[in-house]
């Protein structure tokens, strides 16, 4: 949004009645949260509250969707990722909306899970829809590799699964992401395409970021290794009672989606060569991860997270 406003644009924001992680954020929380930006609240299951808090009849250049589940449950994203665009591509298209821009997610390229299922039939209704569309598909937020900060502060060794080395990413900022989400629509070489994007530098494994976040309180590195194998446990267990009780078959989702980013990398798929590869996920933006956590531990930044968070 900030960037959008920036680039000059007018920007109307559809925000849930209860915004933020859980639910947490009343719409006044929210304004105070968007200046600049005309605020409106519906509800984006219902399509007709898309046409009458939303749209409201008037013209639009385009819509630009940041909206995802809350917890990438089946249910809960089948409901927003995939079925809620669907409802808001259709009015978009009947308002005559000349540009959709969808905030996607880079782990859709090998979709085990039933989040990453939802988005790509979307992605695949909005292709064939014929509207000009821009799919952005980011690497991992800075705040997704947040949660272990003020574990570390305290005293805490810094948790990693195996030795720290199975995955990596080029993590990028909500402002960097921010700008590259806005530019998609002045830039027609974004037209039409799914764009993986990641941020600055180097891939970075969890192992990287435990010891810069370490170099950064000037202590020495302390790790606790995780075994992948308590996970696939917990899945089990979990799973076996989901099948009697419906609340512990979404925890097991939930595990899975733990077990997803512990083992895969947040980079781009090289299918041809059977590996993630980082030479080939682009890059945008100037603030490093590095550089976030030594903001948060100044206190000039926050680490909000959601509800599928591992750590």
């Amino acid at each position: 949004m900030r960037a959008l406003l920036a680039r000059g644009h007018e920007v109307v924001c559809l925000v849930r009645p209860r915004a933020g992680v859980k639910g947490t954020l009343a719409p006044a929380d929210v304004a105070a949260r968007l200046p600049g930006a005309l605020l409106r609240t519906g509800d984006v299951t219902d399509p007709l509250s898309l046409v009458r808090e939303g749209l409201r009849g008037e013209r639009f250049d385009a819509l630009v969707s940041c909206l995802a589940s809350r917890t990438g449950a089946p249910r809960d994203a089948w409901a927003i990722d995939h079925q809620a665009h669907l409802h808001a591509l259709a009015a978009a298209q009947a308002a005559g909306v000349g540009h959709f821009v969808l905030l996607s997610a880079i782990c859709v390229q090998k979709p085990l899970l039933a989040f990453q299922q939802a988005k790509l039939a979307f992605e695949k209704a909005l292709v064939e829809s014929g509207l000009r569309h821009s799919i952005v598909r980011p690497t991992a937020f800075f705040k997704s590799l947040s949660g272990q900060v003020e574990r570390v502060r305290r005293g805490r060794p810094f948790l990693v699964f195996g030795d720290g080395t199975l995955t990596a990413c080029r993590p990028i900022g909500d402002d960097d992401l921010g700008g590259y989400i806005a530019g998609c629509l002045d830039d027609p070489a974004r037209f039409d395409r799914v764009l993986p994007i990641g941020g600055p530098g180097p891939a970075i494994t969890p192992r990287q970021q435990g010891e810069a976040l370490f170099a950064l309180l000037g202590r020495p590195p302390r790790f606790r290794q995780v075994p992948v194998g308590l996970l696939d446990a917990i899945i089990g267990v979990l799973g076996t009672a989901g099948r009697v009780l419906p609340a512990l078959a979404a925890k097991a989702e939930l595990a899975r989606i733990g077990r997803y980013y512990a083992t895969e990398s947040m980079l781009v798929w090289d299918a041809a060569a059977g590996r993630y590869s980082a030479e080939a996920t682009p890059s945008t933006g100037s603030e490093t991860l590095f550089d976030f956590y030594a903001r948060l531990l100044r206190g000039e930044a926050s680490a909000e997270r959601g509800d599928h968070a591992v750590f």
